[in-house]
């Protein structure tokens, strides 16, 4: 990466501001930070938006290849970071038990739950083929980026 971590994501979260600034809709907005992430992220190969109905996370806006449809909330790593609401951070997919293999070329993975109101509202899940693409540099950038989200869907 050319530039530091840190500062991609500085960048990345000012993009985000002026894009959700005066927009307060959900899919909108969720589709428009899917594809800030997927132009600015380099070793991705899928980024986007899980919403919770009930007790399952559906497919939301995304960029990159078609996804699963529906996440059992404590299933795979997405609906593990529901259950929990901690961030997931795995190095290899293929060892975090009970995986979902949307697309087997994916080999790492981040998910960040996201709340409306204080209200678990789905997750944001980004994949590569790369393992160990994610670490905490990422898990703070992304949670910078989750937060000017959440601030614009209150």
């Amino acid at each position: 990466m050319t530039q530091a971590k840190s500062d991609l994501y500085h960048d990345i979260a000012l993009q985000a501001q002026g894009l959700l600034a005066d927009e307060s809709d959900l899919i909108a907005n969720l589709a428009n930070v899917s594809a800030l992430l997927w132009l600015n992220l380099s070793d991705i190969n899928w980024a986007g938006f899980y919403l919770l109905k009930d007790d399952t996370l559906v497919l939301g806006p995304f960029q990159g290849k078609p996804a699963c449809v529906r996440i059992p909330v404590g299933k795979g790593v997405c609906g593990t970071a529901a259950a929990t609401g901690d961030i997931q951070i795995v190095e290899n997919v293929h060892e975090f038990g009970g995986h979902i293999a949307c697309d087997a070329a994916s080999n790492s993975e981040i998910v960040m739950p996201f709340y409306i109101n204080g209200q678990l509202a789905g997750v944001l899940d980004i994949d590569s083929p790369q393992f160990s693409r994610f670490d905490q540099q990422d898990a703070e950038g992304l949670a910078r980026i989750v937060n000017i989200l959440q601030d614009s869907l209150k």
